[in-house]
């Protein structure tokens, strides 16, 4: 059975760590090239936004009793081949794995280009999913 009470917490942080993130992150790349701890606070709130959706992916596998993943990347494939996610946001969300992979274990050096892009042009994705998810735990309740 799904935790929906914990998975509407874990959306409820997301949206308060997009909010911040909208509100540190510069208009321009110089400006977000200007300060260090500019660049920091986007990096953390792109790491911690990027780890709620994995937690909530993580509390539909397990609720949903999906079996447990090798690792993380299973549980898109999981949550696909039950019809939770679409092959398109699971992908996305291979590709935010990865790139919080990057700032959490600095597999490679940081982009700061990148990362100002994900900060200033990714939100959709972050929408898209929590609509996908939110649509499927209504769905399950009923």
């Amino acid at each position: 059975m799904l935790d929906r009470e914990r998975i509407l917490a874990k959306f409820d942080e997301l949206d308060g760590y997009l909010q911040e993130l909208r509100q540190v992150v510069p208009a321009s790349f110089a400006d977000y090239m200007g300060k260090v701890e500019t660049r920091r606070a986007c990096e953390r709130l792109l790491q911690l936004s990027v780890q709620c959706v994995l937690d909530i992916c993580a509390l539909f596998v397990s609720g949903l009793r999906l079996g447990l993943p090798a690792e993380e990347d299973d549980l898109f494939e999981k949550l696909e081949r039950a019809g939770v996610l679409s092959s398109k946001l699971s992908e996305t969300l291979k590709t935010m794995k990865g790139f919080r992979n990057i700032l959490v274990h600095e597999y490679g050096a940081v982009d700061n280009a990148v990362v100002y892009k994900m900060g200033t042009t990714r939100f959709d994705d972050f929408q898209a999913i929590k609509k996908e998810l939110l649509h499927s735990l209504q769905e399950r309740a009923k």
